[in-house]
């Protein structure tokens, strides 16, 4: 797990990134400037740049910190009932988390009247990867114990399932006005689609995904970790 870092440094800096959060949804990216964060976080500007080296990884550290709380409720809900890793599952949860958190929402949209000219930024790409999506270590895993299509290799999914997940993310500007449907049925469509696409046709015995869950679970909290560490900046690390 990551270091305990000094409770004072993280309340600021997530006082900082909720004033950062607030003007990226209302003004956008080239509104959100450095000067007005700091002025409604209550710190000075140079303090903004004790934790983050630049006005990108400000905002990177923005949506790392969304991922965090995404992240968490998968892994809450994979501890909860080990089936959830399944990846129809997983990406069904992770579809709805992320279209429910307006800055995630806004980069795997790619949206580009919020983000800008943050969507060409490099530190935005962290966000939107495939180890973001699912890893090769996760989807090793799944493979390892039957839980993938027989012949499947994690590798085989690095274009398609990304392409799928991209997909569902963005079709919506591109759909008939008669296409009318609630985010929960784009989830079930989405989960319907990988379970057909990528599992095995017969469901596996709940026992496998029992057994399969604690390294699977193990992958999520380290990724969580990395993720909380990019939000916190250099300010809180640990020496």
């Amino acid at each position: 797990m990551v270091d305990q870092q000094p409770t004072d440094q993280i309340e600021r800096a997530d006082r900082i990134l909720d004033a950062a959060k607030e003007l990226l949804l209302r003004w956008g990216y080239r509104r959100a400037t450095i000067d007005e964060i700091a002025r409604r976080a209550g710190v000075g500007k140079g303090t903004v740049y004790l934790h983050w080296r630049s006005r990108e990884q400000l905002f990177f550290a923005v949506g790392a910190r969304e991922a965090v709380a995404m992240l968490g409720e998968v892994v809450t809900a994979m501890r909860h009932d080990p089936q959830e890793i399944a990846l129809h599952r997983y990406m069904r949860r992770f579809f709805l988390e992320a279209m429910s958190r307006p800055v995630l929402r806004a980069i795997f949209t790619r949206d580009a009247e919020v983000l800008d000219r943050f969507l060409s930024s490099p530190a935005r790409r962290p966000l939107q990867s495939a180890k973001l999506l699912a890893s090769r270590e996760y989807l090793g895993v799944l493979a390892d114990d039957g839980l993938l299509r027989a012949g499947l290799r994690p590798e085989d999914l690095d274009y398609t399932l990304p392409a799928v997940m991209f997909g569902f993310f963005g079709i919506d500007p591109l759909l008939s006005p008669e296409v009318a449907l609630t985010l929960v049925d784009k989830a079930d469509q989405l989960a319907d689609t990988l379970r057909h696409a990528f599992e095995p046709a017969k469901p596996p015995p709940p026992a496998r995904f029992a057994t399969a869950a604690p390294r699977v679970i193990a992958v999520f909290d380290r990724h969580v970790d990395d993720y909380r560490r990019a939000t916190y900046g250099t300010a809180t690390e640990k020496s």
